[in-house]
């Protein structure tokens, strides 16, 4: 549905095939595991525990000397076994569906409105023409008052065609649209082929029936080379993004290394020596300033090469930051992916140890209070994990953090809610918190 409400613009009107959609559909589907699966895992577990404890289940588990930590064992193995699952699937599987994904959707946006022909609106889907319906028919096929603007790149001519009736129809292979017109007037400007006459030729032709045929070749759609979307970080598995920063960070240390050769030049203090035997008497400063022993127009001489040198040096930093900025930009960005692999399935475990004991102690099954329960976590893991991105790319918070902190901030959490689980915790009993604070009200007012 998320696909279908952001993209239904670039889908509708343009004749696909309903297994390009149901292809197209597909891959964006696995592109969204990432955002479900560890939603599933929680909003499943909290169900599973809080039918079990609505059904008091749990408790004749617990009543048969079975703690609810080793009834939780085989859910947990099972949701390990699924975390892996995860891992391999974004390592492997995802890249795949992410490149098959992008590059079919970039094909489907840039293909052109299958309506050929709209009524009352000048059409330019055909190269060097515009044409107009006024009305079609029931058939969709026959048009009436058509106008047909035609223009000649070569010669510059603009020809005007008016039919009052008219039928379309495609040749064989959809390469060409071919318009019968039936009683209408061509009109045509064109220059006069005489070189010394500038005047512009004026022809008027009337006819009963005529055929201009359009080529409609390039409104099919044409698939884009795979190998030209490769480059983004979202198609790459592990090996993939570990080359791309190690030789990215080898790049950028041999480009910090050409850099200082390029400004030792411009730096006499680093490239001379401290005695030098060609200059047997030096000119001594006056006054503890540079310029003091030297004339004024030498001065003036060496200041104006100083400042040259100057800005030299200062565009050659500029557009070496502009490029180190932005190459670092990629290596975070490489670097968010590459952790994104192993967050998702340490989300699946993390989540799991909240939604099982939220269920055992909610006690409530159903798509109810587990379903608000749950998100309301999801949206706190997954408001977290966003911030802590967008930190890590923009150089704010290290990679080991920022990808990290939503599980750091959830498993104290999951723990904690273990632990009040297994003591049989009233921890969402509204009965236990009101006994409280009668209690602690009574002892005020004594």
């Amino acid at each position: 549905m998320l696909f279908l409400f952001k993209y239904i613009d670039d889908l509708v009107g343009k004749g696909f095939e309903w297994y390009v959609i149901a292809e197209l559909m597909l891959y964006a589907s696995a592109t969204n595991v990432a955002m479900a699966l560890p939603l599933s895992v929680l909003l499943s577990s909290i169900m599973t525990y809080g039918a079990l404890g609505e059904n008091y289940e749990l408790v004749a588990i617990k009543s048969a000397g079975i703690s609810l930590r080793r009834a939780m064992a085989p859910m947990f193995i099972v949701v390990a076994i699924l975390a892996i699952s995860a891992f391999v699937f974004s390592d492997y599987m995802l890249p795949v569906a992410n490149l098959k994904y992008y590059s079919l959707l970039y094909d489907v946006r840039q293909q052109k409105s299958a309506k050929l022909l709209q009524e009352g609106v000048f059409t330019t889907n055909f190269p060097g023409a515009a044409t107009r319906v006024m009305r079609k028919g029931k058939d969709g096929q026959t048009l009436y008052d058509i106008m047909i603007y035609q223009k000649d790149e070569k010669t510059n001519n603009m020809n005007v065609i008016m039919a009052k009736e008219g039928v379309m129809y495609r040749s064989p292979g959809d390469k060409f649209l071919v318009l019968k017109l039936k009683d209408g007037i061509r009109y045509e400007e064109k220059r006069s082929e005489s070189n010394f006459d500038p005047r512009q030729v004026f022809v008027r032709v009337r006819f009963q029936n005529t055929e201009i045929k359009f080529d409609i070749s390039g409104l099919n759609m044409k698939r884009t080379p795979q190998d030209e979307f490769r480059s983004a970080f979202v198609m790459m598995n592990l090996k993939q993004l570990r080359h791309y920063r190690d030789s990215t960070e080898k790049q950028v240390d041999s480009t910090v290394t050409q850099t200082y050769k390029m400004l030792s030049p411009y730096v006499k203090f680093f490239t001379l020596p401290k005695k030098s035997n060609s200059v047997k008497k030096p000119v001594a400063p006056k006054n503890n300033s540079v310029l003091g022993g030297m004339e004024i127009n030498e001065q003036i001489s060496t200041v104006s090469t100083a400042l040259s040198e100057v800005r030299t040096i200062q565009d050659m930093l500029k557009q070496n930051e502009t490029n180190s900025k932005e190459t670092m930009k990629n290596i975070r960005r490489s670097v968010v992916e590459y952790q994104k692999k192993f967050t998702l399935s340490v989300a699946c475990l993390v989540l799991f140890l909240i939604g099982a004991p939220l269920g055992a102690i909610i006690r409530k099954g159903g798509l109810g209070m587990p379903v608000v329960i749950s998100v309301v976590f999801f949206l706190l893991y997954h408001i977290i994990s966003t911030i802590g991105e967008k930190g890590v790319k923009d150089g704010a918070i290290p990679p080991a953090i920022g990808m990290w902190i939503a599980i750091f901030v959830l498993s104290p959490i999951g723990m904690f809610l273990s632990y009040k689980a297994a003591t049989d915790s009233a921890l969402f009993d509204m009965e236990a918190y009101k006994r409280f604070f009668n209690r602690l009200f009574k002892r005020k007012a004594a």
